[in-house]
């Protein structure tokens, strides 16, 4: 009876290991025009600005955020009920938040949401885009355009100064690259230093 009970649980745990948090938001004529986040409850996160996207941006979230993610969501019912507001608002793109765990799937699609949960969760999805966005802007110009890694360094500081970056690991290697390559200009490899020590060190 007691190694029935540990398989159970043992099977129980392995069953929650699989869901998933999926956000996705459709806006015709903004950039980028789709976009979709995907995260599961061991914090691995994809961004994609495609469906198809056959190379999306990977990186880590935090056990600390993971939790925090699947707890909003899990205040939400799992996506089980509407979440539209029924103010009238401008439409700022068809959002739609998913849970996946096995055969079980539920979402709700929404504009704009009044719920403070759905509001937070919202958010944390945006940070997450956002943060894959700055990589995706910061490799690029690591790649290819030199004369603008500076640029791109400031607004990923600004962006790091307003708590909008998550997964910050993600983050490092470029900025190393660039740290320690004497081919950057010297105003790049002291801002790259700079953010890879408070990435690395943060205050308290």
């Amino acid at each position: 009876m007691k190694w029935s009970l540990i398989l159970l649980f043992a099977s129980a745990v392995f069953a929650g290991d699989g869901s998933r948090l999926v956000y996705s938001k459709s806006f015709p004529g903004s950039v980028p025009a789709f976009m979709q986040v995907i995260v599961d409850k061991s914090g691995n996160t994809e961004y994609r600005e495609a469906e198809d996207d056959d190379q999306p941006v990977k990186f880590q979230l935090t056990p600390a955020d993971t939790q925090t993610v699947f707890e909003l969501a899990g205040k939400l019912d799992y996506f089980k009920h509407p979440l539209e507001s029924p103010l009238k608002v401008a439409f700022m793109g068809t959002k739609t938040f998913r849970y996946e765990n096995g055969d079980q799937k539920s979402e709700a699609k929404f504009n704009f949401s009044e719920d403070p949960a759905a509001r937070d969760l919202l958010d944390w999805f945006e940070r997450m885009a956002e943060s894959a966005e700055y990589h995706i802007d910061l490799d690029r110009s690591a790649k290819y355009d030199r004369l603008g890694v500076v640029k791109s360094l400031t607004l990923l500081g600004s962006a790091f100064d307003r708590k909008r970056l998550v997964g910050l690991d993600q983050f490092l290697p470029t900025l190393d690259r660039i740290a320690k390559n004497e081919t950057y200009m010297h105003t790049a490899r002291v801002r790259a230093a700079e953010i890879s020590e408070a990435i690395r060190n943060p205050k308290p």
